[in-house]
């Protein structure tokens, strides 16, 4: 995939989920309907002082942030943790992944415990 093409799909990604964020009381109540002007750093920045903070398009928005970063620095589609190639299938189905396939698993096994505390 070329660089137009994943930044195609991440801005596709993120107006996606500005709509889904627009469309929730709670986020329009905390931030307003000014945050269609805010650039992604800025409306990160902005519902990290919120209880918004803690929904889980939060994290989608990070995540989604980190990806345009990597894009940037040409580290797009390497692992964040072994730096090996994420595997295509994956990037198709989550376009911002940061782990490969044994990474994830690790992580998640890892951090198992701390799931189970926020669930």
């Amino acid at each position: 995939m070329s660089t137009t093409h994943i930044r195609h799909e991440l801005s596709e990604l993120e107006a996606n989920l500005r709509k889904e964020l627009g469309a929730l009381p709670p986020f329009l109540e905390a931030i307003g309907e000014h945050y269609a002007s805010l650039s992604l750093a800025e409306l990160i920045d902005t519902l990290a002082q919120t209880p918004m903070a803690d929904h889980p398009l939060f994290c989608q928005l990070n995540k989604l942030d980190a990806a345009f970063c990597q894009l940037d620095l040409g580290l797009y589609g390497l692992c964040s943790d072994c730096e090996a190639e994420i595997e295509t299938e994956r990037l198709s189905q989550d376009p911002t992944e940061q782990r490969c396939a044994s990474c994830a698993e690790h992580y998640q096994h890892e951090h198992r415990h701390e799931l189970r505390l926020t669930h």
